[in-house]
C-alpha cells in the first residue's frame, strides 16, 4: 500500500493554482491568491468534498523579505525542506518544452479537515537528475524571472498537472482553474479530444471543445487588464511547438497574444469572479462571456485567534463547520468579547516587540494594514497629509502596523515600501508606526486578530475581492475601508465598520479618499474608541454576526459544489 492509495478511488475535483498557502513553513505562496487557494482546500476537507490540489513545489519559495538601512526591500531566497512535510511519489511524466523532454515528479501533502477527512495536494517538481540545469530550475522560484520562465512554469503546472493526475490513477470529473496560470491544462484536455479527420466537417474544429468545457471551471481574480498573463505567439510557438493547432489557439486565446484568462474562459463551462463588483467588471472586460459571482470567503478556524475560538466554541459550538451560525454571536456577553480581543491584541503587541523591537501601548487603538504592496492598494493613502495625521494623533493617540511584500519586478511597489519607511522615520515621536518584514501566514493571524481597526484603501475598481478584512471580522476587528471588492457587500456603515468615501466603484481619486479617511478618524472612529467602549464592542459583535457568518470559505465552497462541481 502506498501513501496515495486512500485517495485514488474517489472521483475528485482537481484544483489547480500556481500558489497555495498551506502553512507558513511551506512558502509556496506570494499573497492573497495563494491564501485563498489554501482556504479553499481547507474548507473542502472540512466539508468532505473530494478534491486534489495541484501546484508547484517552489523550492526557493517566493522570497524572504528584509529591509535595509535605507528602508528598501531586499529579496533573499526562502528555501525549505519538502521532506519535513510531505512524501515524494515515484510516478514521473514528461512535458515537451522547446523541443526537449522535461521530466516532472510530484510530492504528496495530506490536508486533514476538521472532522478527519483528508485531501491530497500534489506539488510538481522538475528538480530531477534527468533534466538539464535549466529545466531543474523551473520549479524553484514562485513567479520568478522573465516571461519565458513563467510560460515554462505554466506548462509544467497545466500540462504536467493533468498528466501526473492521469499517471497516478485519479478519476477527475472537474478541473477548477484558480486564475489563468493553469489555463494550459485546458489545452492538454483539448489535445486529447482531437477527433479523427473523418469525423470533422469542413470549417469545424478538429477538437471536441464542448467536451473540454464540460470538464473545466475557471475563477478569475484580476479586474485589471495588465494583470492577466499574456504571451506572444512567437514565444508560445517556441515553447510548445505544434502542441495544438495555432489558428484554433488564436481563436480561443486571442488573435495577437495568448491571453491566459481568455483561454480559460473559452474552455470553461462555468466562469466566476470573486465579488459582485468584480464579476460586473469582468463581464465588461470580456464581452461575450458570462461571469458568475461567487464572493470569496476565508477559513474561520485558520484565521480566528485562540481567544475568540474558545469564545465561539462556548457560545456557538458548531461554528467551525457551520459558520452561518455566527449570526448568533451578538448574544455573546460584551465583557467576554472585549477580554478575548485584549488577549489577541496583547499577543500581537508581544510578537511585534519580539520581531521589531517596537513597544506599543496596548491602551491605544491599533490600525492594521497588511497586504501585497502594489500601487493600486495605496498603502500611502493614510499618510497623504502628515500634519493633519499628527494633529489627529495629538488629540487621540493611536498606533499603526504595516506589512507586505512587493514583487521584485514591481518598482512602484518597492518604492512604496521605501516611502513608508521614510514616513515611519518622519512620524517618530508623534505616532508609533511599525513595519513588520517578511509578512507570512503566522504574522497575518496575529495582525487580523490583534488590530482594533483594519484598513484597506484600494483604488476602485481594482480590488477584485480582498480577504484580509474578512479574516479581521472573525475576530471582531472593525473594517475601515474604501468601497471596493467584498466591502461593497459587507459594509453596513456604522454597524460592521465604516466606508471611506461614498463614491462606490467610481473613485474620486486619492485626495478625496484621504480627506474622507481623515474625517472618519478624527470625528467618528477614534472618539468612539475612547469615549464609548460599549458602542465599540457592540460593533465588534455585529462585525462577527453580519460579516463572519457569510464571508467564509464554507459558504463559498458550498456555492462552488452546488453550482459548478455538480452539473
Amino acid at each position: 500500500m502506498t501513501a496515495l492509495d486512500p485517495f485514488v478511488p474517489l472521483a475528485r475535483v482537481a484544483y489547480f493554482s500556481m500558489e497555495m498557502a498551506l502553512r507558513s513553513e511551506i512558502p509556496t505562496y506570494a499573497g492573497g491568491l495563494g491564501v485563498l487557494a489554501g482556504d479553499t482546500l481547507r474548507a473542502a476537507a472540512d466539508l468532505e468534498i473530494p478534491m486534489v490540489g495541484v501546484t508547484l513545489i517552489s523550492h526557493q519559495g517566493y522570497f524572504r523579505q528584509a529591509i535595509d538601512a535605507q528602508g528598501a526591500q531586499v529579496e533573499e531566497p526562502d528555501p525549505w525542506n519538502p521532506e519535513r512535510w510531505m512524501e515524494r511519489l515515484d510516478a514521473k511524466i514528461a512535458v515537451h518544452i522547446e523541443g526537449r523532454k522535461v521530466w516532472v515528479q510530484t510530492w504528496l501533502y495530506v490536508l486533514r479537515g476538521g472532522a478527519g477527512f483528508q485531501n491530497p495536494i500534489l506539488m510538481l517538481d522538475t528538480d530531477l537528475e534527468e533534466n538539464s540545469p535549466l529545466d531543474r530550475d523551473l520549479t524553484h522560484y514562485l513567479y520568478g524571472k522573465d516571461d519565458a520562465y513563467r510560460l515554462k512554469q505554466e506548462v509544467v503546472l497545466g500540462i504536467g498537472g493533468v498528466r501526473i493526475l492521469q499517471a497516478l490513477g485519479f478519476d477527475i470529473h472537474a478541473y477548477h482553474l484558480n486564475e489563468g496560470h493553469s489555463a494550459l491544462l485546458a489545452l492538454e484536455l483539448l489535445r486529447r479530444s482531437e477527433r479523427p479527420p473523418r469525423d470533422v466537417s469542413p470549417g469545424d474544429s478538429i477538437y471536441d471543445v464542448t467536451q473540454v468545457r464540460e470538464l473545466c471551471l475557471f475563477t478569475t481574480h484580476t479586474p485589471v487588464g495588465a494583470g492577466h498573463d499574456q504571451f506572444g505567439y512567437d514565444l508560445v510557438w517556441r515553447t510548445l511547438d505544434d502542441f495544438v493547432d495555432l489558428q484554433e489557439l488564436k481563436h480561443l486565446a486571442g488573435k495577437d497574444a495568448l491571453n491566459m484568462t481568455q483561454l480559460a474562459m473559452s474552455l470553461s463551462n462555468y466562469v466566476n469572479g470573486v465579488a459582485r463588483s468584480h464579476a460586473e467588471t469582468s463581464n465588461h472586460m470580456f464581452p461575450g462571456y458570462h461571469v458568475h459571482t461567487v464572493t470569496n470567503g476565508v477559513h474561520g478556524p485558520t484565521w480566528t485567534s485562540p481567544a475568540f475560538a474558545r469564545l465561539f466554541d462556548r457560545y456557538v459550538p458548531p461554528w467551525r463547520h457551520e459558520p452561518e451560525l455566527m449570526v448568533r454571536a451578538d448574544r455573546i456577553p460584551d465583557t467576554e468579547v472585549w477580554q478575548a480581543h485584549v488577549q489577541a491584541k496583547q499577543d500581537l503587541v508581544n510578537t511585534l516587540q519580539e520581531r521589531t523591537g517596537a513597544a506599543l501601548d496596548i491602551e491605544q487603538p491599533l490600525f492594521g494594514f497588511a497586504r501585497r504592496m502594489a500601487a493600486y492598494k495605496r498603502p500611502n493613502l493614510l499618510f497623504s497629509d502628515l500634519a493633519r495625521l499628527r494633529a489627529i494623533a495629538a488629540k487621540h493617540p493611536f498606533s499603526i502596523v504595516l506589512a507586505g511584500k512587493a514583487h521584485p519586478r514591481d518598482s512602484a511597489g518597492r518604492g512604496l515600501i521605501q516611502l513608508l519607511h521614510d514616513v515611519i522615520a518622519s512620524l517618530r515621536g508623534d505616532i508609533n508606526v511599525v513595519f513588520v518584514p517578511n509578512y507570512d501566514m503566522d504574522i497575518s493571524r496575529k495582525l487580523v486578530s490583534g488590530a482594533d481597526v483594519w484598513l484597506n484603501t484600494p483604488l476602485p475598481p481594482m480590488e477584485a475581492s480582498g480577504t484580509s478584512g474578512m479574516k479581521a471580522a472573525f475576530n471582531g476587528v472593525l473594517n475601515l475601508s474604501v468601497l471596493d471588492g467584498w466591502w461593497l457587500e459587507g459594509c453596513i456603515d456604522g454597524v460592521t465598520g465604516w466606508a471611506v468615501g461614498d463614491h462606490g466603484r467610481d473613485g474620486l481619486g486619492p485626495d478625496s479618499d484621504a480627506g474622507a479617511l481623515y474625517d472618519l478618524l478624527e470625528n467618528t472612529v477614534l472618539p468612539l474608541y475612547y469615549d464609548d467602549r460599549a458602542a465599540w464592542t457592540a460593533m465588534m459583535k455585529q462585525a462577527i454576526a453580519k460579516n463572519a457568518y457569510y464571508f467564509n470559505s464554507h459558504r463559498m465552497m458550498r456555492r462552488y459544489a452546488s453550482e459548478a462541481y455538480i452539473r
